[in-house]
């Protein structure tokens, strides 16, 4: 199924100003000394497009006003587009503040058009802009319903319709023949369809009827689509100074949107991710504050960065405002998407624990979030050490550390902290009851100089049927014993 979803952004010239989770009081977007674009606080006060710049410092003198600017809108409207690219790959650019995206191939992925259409939204107001959604088997007819404010044509014939009752107005090829247009009384595109072609042509060019066919699917439409570069670097001015560190949740969550965007276009995972926090410029100009999230499983997820973020960012204390963000994705590699098991794991996947444990590094710190690694040691007590779980420790590695000639006598799932002596009574071990050994000695000889440990270790059962995991000195011990003594060191499940 071919289909197509068209994006127009019709605020995008004072969004770029002030965007909608900015603490905006008021601002007004000109062009050529005529209001453009308004924000709801200054058309409260009664400023509206088109009114000169005297009349709207009259009407709304507290209003900052701001000269449009082209290279912004240009970049907002990449920054949109480049996190859109985790819907699909197939995202262009069109004209007047236009998005087009070929979803046909992600339906299935996001779970219908409906839902896909959501997420798209949901994202852009994410990111802080206003959107009219169009959707439609062709591009043209997409864009041409996102720039009448939205809607859905599903199939053709519905298209159509929809597409029939549009203004000529919509299309950019007969905005110079609108006053012929409304002379011969033909105001909507499906009047328009009904001229003759051949003096359509001949009157207002060839332009006018590729558009009209394009949007009909009746001609193959060619689109130049958007490259993702090939690292990640982007950066976002905030709309003020910012003294409270909790407050650039906003921005970083705009910048997370692209970078996850860029993520699924290269197929990649982020590894490690920095944020730099940018101070004051100039005099009093200092080195902006670094954060650094290290992951210990690879992730192209928006929302688990978010969450570490939004941890990391409440633990701290900003020494200077911040005036602007640059996220980075300095370490990265491919994408491997997890596979559906047959029998899935039912405390969550591998992936679900990691997230959990980074989750926990975020807010606990790195050195109170541990785990065991083994160590190359013979004696049970010192055989691990623990790391962090930030330390990835692949198993090929781990099982490297281990002696070759390593046992496969069975150990206990509890090693007590420490041996516990045991008594003798009629010359065997007691603990609770007489314990009777149930297999052959294993003997462990490892240690240097003060160090050294003999020991022959054994698994003795009790009168309970328990099992425990004891040992017995090969050497008389230094406080003077004649025999050597038996230790209780670990137990059995």
């Amino acid at each position: 199924m071919r289909l197509w979803i068209g994006l127009y952004l019709p605020r995008l010239p004072l969004e770029v100003f002030c965007p909608r989770w900015s603490a905006d009081q008021g601002s007004v977007v000109l062009e050529q000394e005529r209001v453009l674009a308004a924000s709801p606080q200054a058309q409260a006060a009664g400023v509206r497009p088109g009114m000169r710049r005297g009349g709207a410092l009259m009407l709304a003198p507290q209003a900052q006003l701001h000269q449009r600017a082209p290279t912004l809108e240009a970049e907002a409207l990449q920054a949109v587009a480049m996190a859109l690219l985790q819907f699909t790959p197939q995202v262009a650019e069109g004209e007047e503040a236009t998005l087009l995206m070929d979803v046909g191939a992600s339906l299935r992925l996001f779970g219908g058009v409906r839902a896909l259409c959501r997420q798209v939204l949901a994202s852009l107001q994410a990111l802080g802009f206003t959107a009219a959604l169009g959707c439609a088997p062709t591009a043209r007819g997409a864009w041409l319903l996102a720039r009448s404010g939205g809607g859905r044509g599903l199939t053709m014939a519905t298209l159509e319709r929809r597409l029939a009752r549009l203004p000529c107005s919509l299309l950019p090829p007969a905005r110079p023949y609108l006053s012929w247009f409304e002379g011969i009384g033909c105001l909507t595109v499906g009047e328009l369809r009904r001229l003759p072609r051949p003096g359509l042509q001949r009157r207002c060019g060839r332009a006018l009827l590729d558009m009209l066919d394009g949007a009909h699917g009746q001609t193959a439409e060619l689109f130049e689509w958007l490259a993702a570069p090939e690292s990640f670097r982007a950066k976002v001015e905030l709309f003020d100074r910012v003294e409270h560190a909790e407050a650039l949740l906003f921005g970083a969550h705009r910048l997370l949107l692209q970078m996850t965007g860029w993520l699924c276009a290269r197929q990649f995972a982020v590894e490690r991710v920095s944020l730099a926090l940018e101070h004051e410029r100039g005099r009093v100009a200092r080195p902006p504050t670094m954060l650094e999230i290290v992951l210990a499983e690879p992730t192209w997820r928006a929302e688990h960065l978010l969450r570490l973020l939004k941890e990391r960012l409440a633990k701290l204390v900003l020494e200077a405002p911040v005036i602007g963000l640059c996220l980075e994705a300095p370490q990265v590699r491919p994408m491997m998407p997890p596979s559906e098991s047959l029998f899935p794991e039912p405390g969550g996947s591998k992936e679900d624990r990691q997230r959990l444990f980074e989750l926990l590094v975020a807010r606990l710190g790195p050195d109170n979030v541990l785990q065991a690694v083994p160590l190359a040691d013979y004696r049970p007590e010192l055989a691990n050490q623990w790391v962090s779980v930030q330390e990835k420790i692949r198993p090929a590695d781990a099982r490297a550390q281990l002696p070759p000639d390593m046992p496969s006598l069975p150990r206990p799932a509890w090693l007590l902290a420490k041996p516990v002596a045991l008594l003798m009574r009629d010359h065997r071990p007691f603990y609770g009851s007489p314990l009777k050994m149930m297999s052959s000695g294993e003997r462990i000889e490892a240690g240097w100089w003060s160090q050294t440990q003999t020991r022959d270790y054994f698994i003795a059962e009790g009168q309970d049927h328990a099992h425990y995991w004891v040992y017995r000195e090969r050497l008389a011990s230094a406080d003077g014993q004649a025999e050597p003594r038996w230790y209780l060191h670990g137990l059995f499940g």
